[in-house]
């Protein structure tokens, strides 16, 4: 890849919108897709934090939307602004998610469960669906949901989230029928990846979570990033409807 005399790569072309990224999992996507040369709109709930990442990814690739996942008029704008801004969304990333609740869902309030569906599950497919209208219906693209192993096993104590990951990743498969050829839609299902997000599962007791990893490590944002830009490639042409579960081996332990 070559690069400007400002240091940054030359551009790609390519329009990402990635949501959930000022920190995280979406901010490591959004750092891989602007160092490959990509220029990216990213969105997030928090105006202050979001400007920070802008700032850090640098804003002359890269675009803020502030908004609630789950807000139909925010994901309007999102794309709306791609657009204005970019002329193009070749590739929507769907990682904004919530889990506000631990707990068995025995005593699951309904209202926590329609709370997580609505921004896990209901708001990528709702910006699936701008997307294809408004670009990658007539010019092509591919879409990565983040899911979770929590939606391929029994999740205790997250469950809800378990299950609308679960959902996600059917939504990757009925994303992906649909939208062939044109549209290439694939999920990564990540196990726990050091993040504010995750922190209730190893705070302070990290090198014991870690122990239980092959890979004797939790994941880091930049591994979920790689694996995303691989699917958001050429590379990954042939490759659609498909869930790549990145968790440093954990699944190898699961008949031990």
């Amino acid at each position: 890849m070559t690069e400007q005399a400002s240091g940054l790569p030359e551009p790609s072309g390519k329009v990402a919108l990635v949501t959930g990224a000022s920190r995280g999992i979406g901010y490591g996507i959004a750092e891989a897709l602007v160092a490959r040369g990509d220029r990216v709109v990213i969105t997030g709930r928090n105006e202050d934090a979001l400007k920070e990442a802008v700032e850090k990814l640098g804003a002359e690739r890269v675009i803020g939307v502030a908004g609630k996942a789950h807000d139909e008029a925010h994901q309007a704008v999102a794309v709306e602004r791609a657009m204005e801004a970019f002329g193009r969304v070749d590739y929507l990333v769907n990682n904004a998610g919530t889990n506000p609740v631990f707990g068995p869902i025995a005593d699951l309030d309904l209202g926590v469960a329609r709370k997580v569906f609505e921004t896990n599950v209901v708001s990528a497919l709702g910006l699936a669906q701008r997307t294809w209208h408004a670009w990658q219906k007539e010019n092509g693209g591919a879409i990565v949901n983040i899911a979770s192993i929590a939606g391929l096993s029994a999740s205790p104590f997250i469950g809800a989230y378990g299950i609308s990951k679960a959902a996600m990743i059917n939504l990757t498969q009925q994303l992906a029928h649909e939208f062939a050829p044109l549209v290439r839609v694939n999920s990564i299902a990540p196990a726990v990846i050091k993040t504010k997000f995750a922190a209730a599962l190893y705070e302070d007791r990290e090198e014991e979570a870690a122990a239980a990893y092959p890979m004797a490590r939790l994941g880091v944002p930049e591994d979920i990033g790689g694996a995303a830009a691989f699917l958001l490639s050429d590379a990954s042409g042939w490759i659609t409807g498909q869930t790549l579960v990145v968790d440093g081996g954990l699944f190898l332990n699961a008949g031990a």
